[in-house]
């Protein structure tokens, strides 16, 4: 894991703010030079007890607080941990139909359901240490291969499960489309 440098940072809009920020860096990343890179802006807001609310410009605020397991007293509400999982459960989803679309791999369904198994790690900390997706397709008779195929590859090139520092288990279940 590369070293993480903290430095004070302040642009205009901060300083309109009156406050500085910390941005924290890796050291490989600091000079390189990128060809594409991409940003996903997030801004969380604290509603009241432990609730808060994330937003993205141009879309719906969705609220956040503790699981259960982490004494979160509304299990109706959507979790950190469980953004986590459907990031990744999610990101699979939509690569795949991104790599059928491009293949001409028609199908009649999908689904992805994700497990993410958290506890003591290898390094002594407590977080993930595994992440267990089952995809769920449907496709037509003779088609099975290709579609195999594809989920493996949205497996290896999703994003999300590109970025993450554990083990992705996956399982693929592959069924004839009836008509």
């Amino acid at each position: 894991m590369p070293a993480v440098a903290l430095r004070a940072h302040a642009d205009a809009g901060e300083s309109a703010r009156g406050h500085d920020s910390l941005v924290a860096t890796t050291e490989q990343q600091a000079g390189a030079v990128r060809t594409k890179e991409f940003h996903f802006p997030v801004d969380v807001d604290w509603v009241g007890g432990r609730r808060v609310a994330a937003r993205v410009e141009g879309k719906r605020s969705i609220e956040v607080m503790p699981p259960p397991e982490f004494k979160g007293t509304d299990p109706a509400t959507w979790s950190p941990e469980d953004f986590f999982v459907a990031a990744a459960a999610s990101c699979l989803a939509v690569t795949f139909t991104g790599l059928a679309e491009r293949a001409g791999l028609s199908f009649a369904g999908l689904s992805v359901r994700g497990d993410g198994v958290a506890g003591r790690r290898d390094d002594g900390a407590f977080g993930f240490t595994r992440l267990m997706l089952t995809v769920d397709l449907e496709v037509a008779p003779g088609t099975e291969g290709q579609a195999r195929e594809l989920a493996l590859k949205a497996e290896e090139t999703c994003l999300v499960s590109e970025s993450l520092d554990l083990p992705v288990e996956l399982t693929i279940d592959i069924r004839p489309a009836t008509a």
